[in-house]
């Protein structure tokens, strides 16, 4: 999403202007729901995606007579099977897509969207719509009312669409090994806010993580960290004694998620441990590991793509055990 915006920021600074495409409600199947964007441009290049197929193509034609018009609107599309324009869908779907030129005097707007992004703490986009086409957009930081929400939501009349700008809650890595590494870059790059924590200073050295991973040189028996309800604990270290000693206090936390990687062997292992430092049954059982959806991953990249599948399908309530 930064670098979407980013790229709107770049073209609007050089005098330019764009047109934000997002889909704001779907029904159906549809390739992509609420909550995509894309931005056309004068050149005819685009940034983001709402899906690809009939309904991006359509609405690249429509963003690109609303560049040469200046005009904003919305407009509904229906899909059905075999459109001479779809790539492959077999089912139909509905999709509304919000179309919102945006000028070089939106500026502003686009600055407070680039520092929400780098704000640690939850930010929303909030879009008040008017029935001849007009809208009023702005970031909200305070989350008060029930469109806030982790998902998009348009109101009941359409007049105002709610979607989380930078999601609430971080995903915290324990263990910089080449898995964590691994987990850390890919889970960065899909905008997730991600912290690393190690106690050994070569893997957490300089150019090992992509700007934006907040790195912890720390001590695993005195991790000093308070986690939320919506932050995710990844538990990867070398070692089922050192997972022993994060886990004792990481349960100790609202953490919503807390996974821990290893063999069955080694979680057995710590298992074992945990009962005797005296948590339930129940509070072990609700550690998700062996880690990561079941895909059949062995190099450190793979692991890391179950484990993002997994984190994914925890923040869209989708989880289900495993293991």
């Amino acid at each position: 999403m930064g670098d979407l915006f980013s790229q709107i920021r770049d073209r609007l600074k050089a005098g330019e202007a764009a047109v934000l495409c997002r889909i704001v409600d779907a029904s159906g199947s549809t390739p992509r729901g609420a909550g995509a964007r894309m931005a056309v441009f004068r050149d005819g290049s685009t940034a983001g995606t709402i899906g690809g197929g009939a309904v991006e193509l359509r609405a690249a034609r429509l963003a690109a007579e609303l560049l040469e018009t200046g005009g904003s609107r919305t407009c509904s599309f229906h899909l059905t099977p075999g459109d001479i324009e779809d790539i492959g869908m077999i089912c139909g779907g509905d999709v509304t897509v919000l179309f919102q030129h945006l000028s070089p005097d939106l500026l502003p707007l686009l600055e407070d969207i680039a520092a929400a992004l780098g704000e640690a703490s939850p930010s929303w986009l909030v879009t008040d719509l008017w029935a001849d086409g007009r809208w009023e957009m702005a970031v909200d930081r305070t989350g008060d009312g029930p469109l806030f929400t982790r998902r998009p939501m348009l109101a009941e009349g359409g007049e105002r669409y709610v979607e989380p700008l930078c999601p609430a809650g971080s995903v915290y890595i324990f263990g910089a090994g080449h898995v964590g590494a691994a987990l850390a870059r890919l889970l960065c790059w899909m905008g997730q806010r991600v912290t690393v924590f190690d106690d050994r200073p070569h893997a957490l050295r300089e150019g090992t993580f992509p700007q934006g991973v907040r790195c912890i040189l720390g001590d695993y028996e005195k991790i000093g960290l308070s986690l939320g309800p919506d932050d995710c604990a990844v538990v990867m270290s070398p070692g089922h004694r050192m997972d022993f000693q994060i886990l004792t206090q990481v349960l100790k936390t609202e953490a919503g998620y807390i996974g821990c990687i290893g063999s069955r062997r080694k979680i057995a292992a710590t298992r074992a441990l945990l009962l005797e430092a005296g948590f339930s049954e129940a509070v072990i059982d609700a550690i998700h590991s062996p880690i990561g959806l079941p895909i059949g991953a062995e190099t450190p990249e793979e692991i890391a793509v179950s484990v993002a599948a997994e984190l994914v399908a925890y923040r869209s309530g989708k989880l289900e055990r495993h293991g």
